[in-house]
């Protein structure tokens, strides 16, 4: 495909993949497009890109549309720019809970990819999965991980595994950030400076998880590595399962997983 990549929404996750497509590859072409003046003039400064308020000129002008907007924008945008579709273009939406035949019933057969990146890509480690519609084909997808590479990891999965997705890594980071906190105010309760705590268990989890990355050892022996029989953290271990913390992250996901759902 072309190398004219289009942004119709230029919120926070269309900005970390043009800022990653920017610092790593010069030959692509953008252009974005936002609800205001002033937003567009924001987003021009601080990606010094063509910005504007014309979502069809940007279809009209992009080989790949990315749909950036919320999910209860996307029907609106998509009736906006459908003149200007056509099959030697792709539709990539970044829309959580929008169907890639929500999509084609409006703009019609067209190559359809759904992606749902996550907030990580702003420091170059976030992970992506890519599920294509009906009509996208394996050289659609790889222009999209060709994209999308400068921003992270990604995987590719089916669609109808694409809420799961998003409960996992798409709201993920802020369930990590609930966890930090939690940690962190548990240490300021037992005499520990907050910012200190915090720092113990971000830095903790940097660790842990690229020791689980590396795979040279099951979670299984990863927790039995710390966790040496009759130490404190069989203790703490043994607590999270009295507690049943599996429960709960059952529960998180399945919820999360739901409300992506429905917001189609």
């Amino acid at each position: 495909m072309g190398n004219k990549l289009g942004f119709i929404g230029c919120g926070k996750m269309a900005k970390a993949i043009i800022k990653g497509v920017l610092a790593n590859n010069k030959d692509f072409k953008i252009t974005a497009s936002t609800s205001s003046d002033l937003s567009a003039q924001k987003a021009k400064d601080e990606l010094n890109i063509n910005v504007i308020c014309d979502n069809k000129f940007v279809a009209d002008f992009a080989d790949i549309i990315f749909i950036a907007t919320k999910p209860n924008q996307v029907e609106t945008v998509l009736n906006e720019i459908k003149d200007v579709v056509n099959n030697q273009k792709l539709i990539v939406s970044v829309a959580a809970g929008v169907s890639t035949a929500k999509i084609q019933n409006i703009v019609g057969n067209i190559p359809v990819i759904r992606v749902m990146p996550n907030t990580p890509a702003l420091v170059n480690e976030g992970i992506s999965a890519i599920a294509k519609g009906s009509f996208a084909n394996d050289e659609h997808v790889k222009n999209i991980e060709n994209i999308l590479k400068n921003v992270g990891k990604i995987i590719c999965v089916e669609e109808n595994q694409i809420d799961v997705v998003t409960a996992i890594s798409g709201s993920g980071p802020a369930f990590f950030y609930q966890i930090f906190e939690d940690m962190a105010q548990a240490g300021v309760k037992l005499g520990l400076d907050y910012d200190k705590s915090l720092l113990l268990a971000v830095q903790t989890a940097l660790g842990s998880a690229k020791m689980t990355l590396n795979r040279e050892k099951t979670l299984t022996d990863l927790i039995a590595s710390v966790a040496t029989k009759g130490g404190c953290t069989e203790v703490g271990i043994n607590t999270m399962r009295d507690l049943k913390s599996s429960n709960l992250f059952n529960e998180v996901i399945e919820k999360t997983a739901q409300k992506a759902h429905d917001l189609g």
